[in-house]
């Protein structure tokens, strides 16, 4: 397992440093807590998605399923709560996205573990399965009234500052969704057993094989669990948003893996932490907000987004070769 913080996530935070200077230089309203606060908005479902993106590409898998399994739990949980006409707590929408998520995340599991199918083509599969029957079977109408429950959350924050133009920002209670997965999921990751197979299997499957680790078990657990997240963002999406769209999210599973590959993770598995995962959301979510405030229209911001996944990509290449080398070296 990787440090607390290494030379890659030195490196992104350096960037996202240099960026901010950059930007504050050219806006100083940038330098406000209005605007942390938007940041932090704004990374909150990505962030979920990463930590539950980590863990697969950690394990040496790939997972492009997880924006489908989000649109698909929060539209049927939106509209099952509206159609019963539940007031409660966004809590019990919370537990029930969650739940279907993970039914949803132990088909993947089924497939990949049971039937040794590749990862990239199951959830490939599955992804578009997921879709394809939520706009059949369940419907393409937009859900515009959500659950009171979502929209008291929504509209939820706390330590409120005044803006420039009169008004009032606060952090979102979304926010704290996020930083109650972060320390979870680097709990399981770095301080149990299953973490360790995680990052066992990634590293060398047949090795972890020999060592008696249930490789079933642990892939069953990654892609139920990549599940559940998925379920919780898609609240936190479609409450931030305040509708519950069959077509929302598709299409940003690449600027996640971007931001997990951005901040350490190999595509190869066995490497990537918590910290960098979040710290290469957080850099993408301000490039992103960048572009966007300087007009650079969206098919330049995806083409951006490539370049990422590309330099990422040749930045942990690179990196292992290194290793590789110095294996070598030590070995002689």
């Amino acid at each position: 397992m990787n440090g607390i913080f290494s030379r890659n996530e030195a490196f992104v935070a350096l960037i996202i440093l240099g960026l901010v200077l950059i930007i504050g230089s050219i806006n100083p309203n940038f330098f406000t807590l209005g605007t942390l606060y938007d940041l932090l908005r704004s990374s909150v479902v990505m962030g979920i998605f990463g930590v539950g993106v980590l863990m697969v590409l950690v394990s040496g898998g790939t997972d492009i399923s997880f924006t489908a399994i989000a649109a698909f739990c929060t539209y049927v949980t939106s509209r099952y709560l509206n159609s019963i006409g539940f007031e409660g707590s966004v809590l019990v929408a919370f537990l029930i996205s969650g739940a279907i998520g993970v039914l949803l995340g132990l088909i993947n599991a089924i497939l990949i573990s049971s039937f040794k199918l590749p990862t990239l083509i199951v959830t490939l599969g599955t992804g578009n399965m997921f879709r394809g029957f939520m706009l059949a079977f369940i419907g393409t109408k937009i859900v515009t009234v959500l659950p009171p429950g979502m929209i008291r959350f929504s509209r939820t924050e706390f330590f409120p500052v005044t803006t420039l133009i009169g008004g009032t920002n606060g952090l979102s209670a979304a926010v704290f969704v996020l930083l109650a997965v972060v320390p979870v999921t680097w709990y399981i990751l770095n301080y149990t057993m299953l973490g360790r197979g995680i990052y066992a299997i990634g590293g060398d499957r047949v090795a972890a094989e020999r060592a008696g680790l249930n490789i079933n078990v642990i892939q069953f657990f990654i892609y139920c669990y990549v599940g559940f997240l998925a379920g919780i963002a898609g609240i936190v999406h479609s409450s931030l948003v305040r509708t519950a769209n069959p077509f929302d999210l598709v299409g940003t599973e690449l600027s996640v893996i971007a931001a997990v590959v951005l901040g350490g993770a190999r595509i190869t598995g066995g490497h990537g932490t918590i910290l960098g995962a979040i710290l290469g959301v957080f850099l993408v979510i301000i490039i992103n907000n960048s572009l966007i405030m300087m007009g650079v229209p969206s098919y330049w911001q995806s083409a951006v987004i490539g370049m990422i996944i590309i330099l990422g990509t040749s930045i942990t290449a690179l990196q292992s070769k290194r290793e590789s080398r110095v294996s070598i070296v030590d070995n002689q």
